[in-house]
């Protein structure tokens, strides 16, 4: 049973997005969660309902579709295909890690092949858990916690240990942040707000350059755009609508995507 691409069609012209969903409907594991008209909801949808595959035209008023990748978290983006009337754009296309570029009209066959191709990236990606998958699994074996396990691993392969310090950087001043005191972190485009110690430091960095100077057994991704220090959770709340939020000791209240929620459960 092959995993199903959740999509969303972003397209100035109404007729353009009718017709590539209804095309996208006769492909099998693809289900269209989002249709928007512009660039700016197309980083709202995003946001909140977090698709895998992006069908994004070029030629948009007001927002192109570069100026749209241009504003997602680059290390964390779903994936794109570009559709558009012009080819004119295709090597700029691939120069921002376009998953396919279509030609309108789109021949229903170059639509399955981008569809195909995005499902081949997302399963490329989702290999890069099989080490959390390992973990949740001596952990199930052993009864030990992720702290343990982790330690375990590291005094066995020998990983170098993560730093205690971050630096960061502003104007011709550093400021060093103790990870500890991290209670969590926000992505705003290219830089980060960290926040600690009841203050907000912004960092440019990107969240996936971040996230590796982060012990995983103490910082885990609880959204695309946001890690939280596992330990500043006080209480996890859910509500009527499905969603889950994150208390922090600093009363922070921290949303928690879907798509997260299996990955951490373990630790609450």
């Amino acid at each position: 049973m092959r995993d199903t691409l959740h999509a969303i069609i972003v397209d100035d012209e109404p007729l353009a997005r009718r017709g590539l969903k209804m095309r996208l409907e006769q492909i099998s594991g693809v289900d269209v969660v989002g249709e928007c008209s512009n660039g700016r909801e197309a980083l709202n949808s995003v946001a909140e309902l977090e698709p895998d595959l992006v069908f994004l035209d070029i030629q948009m008023p007001g927002m192109s579709g570069f100026d749209v990748i241009a504003k997602l978290q680059q290390d964390d983006m779903p994936l794109i295909v570009f559709v558009t009337a012009y080819d004119e754009y295709a090597v700029k296309a691939f120069d921002v890690h376009a998953v396919d570029y279509l030609l309108k009209p789109i021949e229903a066959e170059r639509l399955e092949e981008a569809v195909e191709r995005a499902r081949s990236h997302k399963a490329l990606d989702g290999a890069v858990t099989d080490k959390q998958r390992l973990l949740e699994l001596i952990i199930s074996i052993t009864g030990k916690s992720e702290t343990s396990v982790t330690q375990l691993l590291k005094d066995h392969t020998g990983v170098t240990s993560y730093p205690e310090k971050i630096a960061i950087k502003d104007g011709g001043e550093t400021t060093l942040v103790q990870t500890a005191d991290i209670d969590w972190v926000d992505a705003a485009g290219d830089y980060m707000c960290i926040h600690a110690n009841d203050e907000t430091h912004v960092m440019r960095i990107t969240m996936k350059e971040l996230e590796d100077q982060l012990d995983p057994a103490n910082f885990q991704r609880v959204h695309r755009s946001t890690i939280v220090n596992l330990d500043r959770v006080n209480k996890v709340c859910s509500h009527m609508n499905g969603e889950f939020h994150l208390l922090l000791n600093s009363g922070a209240s921290i949303k928690m995507s879907r798509s997260y929620k299996e990955k951490v459960k373990h630790f609450f």
